[in-house]
Formats: structure tokens, sequence, C-alpha cells
């Protein structure tokens, strides 16, 4: 593909002509014609039997919400306002204004009486809260419809809409689970609002996962053109059943670059079968916050890197906490499963039927521990949002302090004083030492580490002495360890393990 795109590039830019002389003997390409190129090895003939049959099924969406419009302050009204005069106003000027916006994207029809699967990010309220005003799905022989929105799910990123029809085209589920990294695919959909669009490429990987966390960082990923609008689309295989909805790509400049993302049809099918029924998709929860096991931490705990994942909070009361799991345990096993980066303990969990006991392996203190858990029922996404209880940082400190000369960390330390702890906008029940400046080019300035940041424990032994988180790193440099794990807390934010290099003193 490459060396096709290559020739093609050569003659829109470059203007090589090429010429045909024909003679007795035929027809004679000249020297400077590009060469002949072979369709890739095992490449159907034509996908066009294929398209014709699916794209009736595949569906443009378009959406329309006002939004408030952000006005600029008047330095007239301003003044009434601020000296209690009366700012004079048009007929009509109370209400604020508001200007028209919306989205397009695509999505396919699953019943010949028109439920129709997208994206929820094409059909959420401006902000990502509730929803749009209007949905219309308008199909390939240009038939619009009002979809009336069934359902929606934000965690897997999966809506449901009805429109009123009967005997409509539609297309039926797929098994993503026996798809292979090669095995052909394409994809249909609405490309900056080209409708009826058809691409195709191959399974470049599976369990491909973007963020790093979450019970659905799990994506099918095809190197088939996916662009803006293509969201909510299908990615079928060539018996013409959906195995992926196209969600995301990866890409520097916001066009195709040959890395698209689709959620596989085993995560979203579930959900969209409840949002039919009328129901909240069922899904399981531990109550943890989990960390990867990358290099640092896992070398500050003696550990392979990227064979588990780190316990960075325990919600109380949840099933971890009733299991006995804790804050710094590394889980290593669910339910007879490897944790890794193709499999998390989100994805793992998530899966478990709610209310099973499954066991789940951790290390504590370097020693293997089996748990039995019971597996509760996921809050919704506000409630895991108010358990997180983010807020602002607050202030930094008032003034830098100089990081002393030859310290291993490049940190500056100082105990946690009550007016320390509300100048950073730590909560009153804070412990720890507080970082009161970082050396630039250190590690943990790479980290992210900065002033007012609270160090709560190192290697897990709680400190709140500047002395005694010292001596916890001399301790972890004279058993040869290269790096200690700090648990570190900003603000009002939940705590956070790092891994941290030790240089020499």
């Amino acid at each position: 593909m490459r060396y096709a795109y290559g020739v093609a590039a050569a003659l829109l830019l470059g203007g090589t002509a090429f010429s045909v002389a024909t003679g007795q003997a035929g027809a004679q390409v000249a020297q400077n014609a590009p060469a002949v190129i072979s369709p890739r090895a095992g490449a159907p003939g034509s996908f066009a039997d294929l398209a014709a049959r699916l794209q009736p099924a595949v569906v443009n969406i378009s959406t329309k919400q006002r939004v408030a419009v952000r006005q600029q302050v008047d330095p007239f009204e301003e003044f009434f306002r601020r000296f209690g005069g009366e700012t004079p106003q048009a007929p009509g000027q109370g209400a604020p204004p508001t200007r028209e916006t919306g989205s397009l994207g695509s999505g396919f029809i699953i019943s010949p009486d028109g439920y129709v699967v997208t994206n929820n990010h094409l059909i959420q309220g401006a902000n990502g809260e509730g929803t749009v005003d209007s949905v219309t799905v308008i199909l390939t022989n240009r038939k619009e419809y009002e979809a009336r929105i069934v359902g929606r799910d934000p965690a897997s990123d999966l809506a449901l809409l009805k429109i009123e029809g009967a005997n409509l085209p539609y297309v039926n589920w797929g098994d993503s689970k026996s798809v292979r990294v090669g095995d052909w695919v394409i994809a249909i959909g609405n490309p900056y609002g080209l409708g009826g669009t058809v691409t195709a490429g191959i399974i470049s990987a599976l369990h491909r996962g973007i963020l790093g966390y979450g019970a659905y960082d799990r994506y099918l990923q095809t190197d088939a053109s996916i662009n803006m609008g293509n969201s909510g689309g299908p990615m079928f295989d060539m018996q013409g059943n959906v195995i992926g909805i196209n969600s995301a790509l990866i890409s520097p400049t916001g066009a195709s670059v040959g890395i698209g993302l689709a959620i596989p049809a085993e995560a979203a099918r579930p959900v969209i079968e409840a949002l039919r029924r009328g129901q909240r998709p069922e899904r399981g929860y531990l109550g943890v916050g989990l960390q990867p096991l990358e290099e640092n931490i896992a070398e500050s705990l003696g550990l392979p890197k990227e064979q588990g994942e780190l316990v960075r909070s325990v919600v109380p009361g949840e099933a971890a906490a009733r299991a006995g799991i804790q804050q710094g345990d590394v889980i290593v096993r669910v339910n007879g499963q490897d944790v890794s980066p193709d499999q998390t303990v989100s994805y793992l969990i998530a899966n478990a039927d709610v209310g099973a006991r499954i066991p789940v392996e951790i290390i504590r203190d370097g020693r293997r521990r089996t748990v039995q858990v019971e597996i509760g029922q996921r809050p919704t996404e506000e409630a895991l949002a108010k358990q997180l209880g983010v807020e602002d940082d607050g202030e930094a400190l008032a003034k830098e302090a100089p990081v002393a000369p030859g310290n291993a960390l490049g940190l500056s330390l100082q105990a946690l004083t009550p007016q320390i702890g509300r100048a950073v906008g730590l909560p009153a029940d804070a412990r720890g030492v507080v970082i009161t400046g970082v050396a630039p080019g250190s590690d943990a300035a790479e980290k992210g580490l900065r002033r007012g940041d609270l160090i709560m424990s190192v290697n897990r032994q709680a400190v709140t002495t500047p002395q005694a988180l010292l001596a916890a790193v001399n301790e972890a440099q004279r058993a040869g360890r290269s790096s200690v794990l700090f648990l570190v807390k900003r603000g009002n934010r939940p705590e956070i393990f790092v891994g941290i290099e030790i240089g020499k003193p």
C-alpha cells in the first residue's frame, strides 16, 4: 500500500508523464511508465457486492442543540452594576443569547422496526452533559426520520436510537472474539458528511488500549480509513456481520493515518441489548483506583513491569474493601486470568457477573495471597465522579525553597503544618511530608511532582518528617534499589503512586 500511494503521489505532485506506443506486436508500455501493482495477496476481487448489500442499513446521524453564548462584559454595563445603577436593556433582552450547534456521525440499523446503534458522544449535550435537542437519521435513499433516544451509556460510549418504520434494512451482529490480526474488514459511514462512504483494510491489532484504564479501553485497530464522521458506524467482516463500532482514530493531524479504532461487538452487544430492554447495563465493580505497574514503580516493588496493576485507593464498603484488599497491593490475577496491559483489572471485573464470588490474586509486601471477592454492581458515572471528589488544588506554597545540593531525589522537603496544608488545599486530616522545591531535570520533575505535593509514604511506609522520608530512601539504596515508590496527594485529588529514580548523592 505504501508503494501504491508513492506512485500516486509522484503522478500528482511530480507531473510524471508516460505514453503507450502501439505496433504489430501489440501495446508496449514506455520505459518511464509506472509498474503495474498487483492487489494485496488474499484480497477479494471486489467489495462491491458486499458494500451494495450493507450500505442501506448504514445511516447518517445529525443532531441539533441550542447552547448559551457567553458574552463579553460591556464596560458601561459593569459600571452600572457595580455602582448601583440600572442597565438599560433592549426589548426582549432579558434571556441570554443562544446559538445552534450540532454534530454529524454515523449509525446502523439492527432491526426491521428501526432500532439504530451509534456512539453516545454524538448525541450527548454540550460539555458532555444531558442530550441534544433533536436527532435526525438519514437513510441512503435520503429519507429522513426523527429519532427517539432509547438509552445511552457513557461508560462504553454507546447509544441506542429508535425511528418509526417497518421492513427497514438492517444488519446482524458478528463474532469479534474470532477475529484475527490480518483479517479483512470494511467500514461504512459518514466521514466529513460524505454519506455512504466505504473503506477497506485489515485488522491491525486486537485489544488495543488508548487510555490505559477502564472496562472499555479495548479496541479493534484497523488500517481501513476512519475519519471524523465515521463515529458510530459499523465495521464489517467479510460475511457482512458487524464486528465493531468505529469510534476513534489516532492521528497527529486529525485526519486518517491508518490507525482507526472500533469498539468490539462482544463489548457493545450486551450494552445495546440492555438499553433495548430499558435497563442500565450491568457490569461488575471492585471499588478500587488502579494504575499501571510501569517500570519505576515495578522496580521499587521488586516486581516485573506490566504484570499486574497497583491499587492506588480503595473505596470504603465496596467489594475490594470487604475482601481485605489494601492500598499498595498489586493485583496480578482475576478469576484465574493474568492481569496485563491487554487484559486489565477493570476489563476482567466489569465482565464478571455481579454477585459472583471470584478469586483475586494479589502481591503484598512481596508475598502472594488470594482473596475471595464478591463482585459488586458498578455505580453510575455520576456516582463515580462524586466518589472521586476531585477539586481544585488550591494555592501553591507562597515561597519556593531551594533544592539542597547533592539531594538524591532532587527535592526540598518540609514537615506538614496546618498552615501549609491550608495553603495547598490539603484535607485537614492529611499526613505526610510537603515538597517545597523540585530540581529542574530531576526524575521527580519529569514525573510531574511539584511544590505543594504531599508525600504520604515511601515504599508503603508512612512518613511524616523529611528525616523519616530520607531514611526510607537510604534504606532502599542500601538494598540495591534504583527507585522508590511514593504515595503522593495533590490538594483534594485522590492520591497516586509514583516511582522515582534515586540519583547518586
